[in-house]
C-alpha cells in the first residue's frame, strides 16, 4: 500500500542550496503524497556524525534518505543490506529504511549519471573512445561504472589520492571484469589522448572554488562532464565552452538520479520531463540570488 504521507532526507557536507528538497516534494505532491524532504548539513549540525544522523533518521520515522560527500562510501558499513548494483560501484546515494526498519543501501548516481550523458552527449560520444576521469571517490566510483556500462574504449583514473585511484581501478576489473580502466599519476598525458573529460570531484561546488585540471589541457574537441550543480554552470564548464567544447552540467544528473531514488523511495515511476522543468526553475532562481550575493 502507498503511503500517503513520507518523511526523506539528505546527508551530507554543504548542502545547504542542494535542490532535492524541491525535486521530491514536487513528485510527491503530484503523485498525492504529503512528503517532507529534509536536509542534514554536517557542517551545520556539529558534533553529529553520519552513524548518529542515520540513527536519528530511522527513530523519526524517515523512509529514506540519500547520502552525498564525503558519506558516500563510508555509509555502507552502517547499513543491513546492500543492493547488487551498489556493492558493484562500492558506494551508496539512496538508503532505504524498511518497515522493519532495516537500511537497504542503492546507489542511483551511476543510472542517473548514463542516462544524463546519453541525453547530452550521447552514447557514442564515449562509446569506443579514452576518457579521463577526475576524482575517484563515491560520485567518481559511480561515474566510472556509468561511463564503462556505455562502452569506453579506456578509462584513465586521476585523484589526488592516488591508492584511491588504483583501488577503483581493481574493483573495476574485479567486479566487472573490465581490464581497460588504469589511474595516472598525472593527468597531464591523458588529457591529450582523452575524447572526454569527466569532473567528479567536489572542485567547482560553492564552497570548493577552482579547476578541477588546468584550463590549458582541455582542447575544443572534447566534451566535458561535471557532476557538481552548485552553481550549475562551473568554472570547468563555463571554460571548457568557450573553448568550444561540447559539455554536461551537472544537472541531468542530478534530475536522473533523483528520479531513480524517487522511485526507490515510493514504487512509483515519476515524471521525469517534470523534474527537469522544476529543477531548471528552481536552479535559475537559486543561482541568481548567489550571483546576487557574490
Amino acid at each position: 500500500m502507498m503511503r500517503k504521507s513520507m518523511l526523506v532526507g539528505l546527508i551530507g557536507s554543504n548542502i545547504t542550496n542542494s535542490l532535492s528538497p524541491v525535486l521530491h516534494e514536487d513528485a510527491f505532491a503530484t503523485a498525492g503524497i504529503a512528503g517532507h524532504y529534509h536536509l542534514m548539513d554536517v557542517n551545520r549540525l556539529k558534533g553529529r556524525q553520519l552513524e548518529t544522523l542515520l540513527a536519528a533518521a530511522r527513530t523519526a520515522g524517515f523512509a529514506a534518505v540519500n547520502i552525498t560527500q564525503p558519506f558516500k562510501e563510508a555509509v555502507i558499513p552502517l547499513l543491513d543490506e546492500v543492493s547488487a548494483g551498489a556493492q558493484q560501484v562500492g558506494a551508496v546515494n539512496t538508503v532505504v529504511i524498511d518497515p522493519s526498519s532495516r537500511l537497504i543501501g542503492h546507489n542511483t548516481d551511476r543510472s542517473g549519471f548514463r542516462r544524463a550523458f546519453e541525453e547530452t552527449l550521447g552514447r557514442d560520444a564515449a562509446a569506443g573512445k579514452p576518457v579521463l576521469l577526475l576524482g575517484a571517490g563515491g560520485a567518481g566510483r559511480a561515474v566510472a561504472f556509468a561511463l564503462m556500462d556505455v562502452g569506453v574504449e579506456r578509462l584513465m583514473i586521476y585523484d589526488t589520492e592516488q591508492a584511491r585511484a588504483a583501488a577503483l581501478c581493481a574493483d573495476l576489473i574485479v567486479k566487472s571484469g573490465i581490464t581497460h580502466g588504469a589511474f595516472v599519476a598525472d593527468p597531464k598525458s591523458a588529457a591529450r589522448t582523452a575524447a572526454g573529460i569527466v569532473n567528479a570531484t567536489p572542485i567547482g561546488m560553492l564552497g570548493h572554488a577552482g579547476m578541477p585540471i588546468d584550463d590549458a589541457l582541455v582542447r575544443s574537441e572534447q566534451w566535458v562532464a561535471d557532476v557538481v550543480y552548485t552553481p550549475l554552470e562551473t568554472q570547468f564548464v563555463a571554460r571548457a565552452r568557450a573553448k568550444g567544447c561540447r559539455a554536461m552540467t551537472g544537472g541531468a544528473m542530478c534530475v536522473h538520479q533523483a528520479a531513480d531514488a524517487f522511485q526507490l523511495f515510493t514504487g512509483l515511476v515519476p515524471d521525469v520531463r517534470r523534474m527537469r522543468r522544476v529543477f531548471d526553475e528552481a536552479c535559475a532562481g537559486r543561482d541568481a540570488a548567489l550571483a546576487a550575493m557574490a
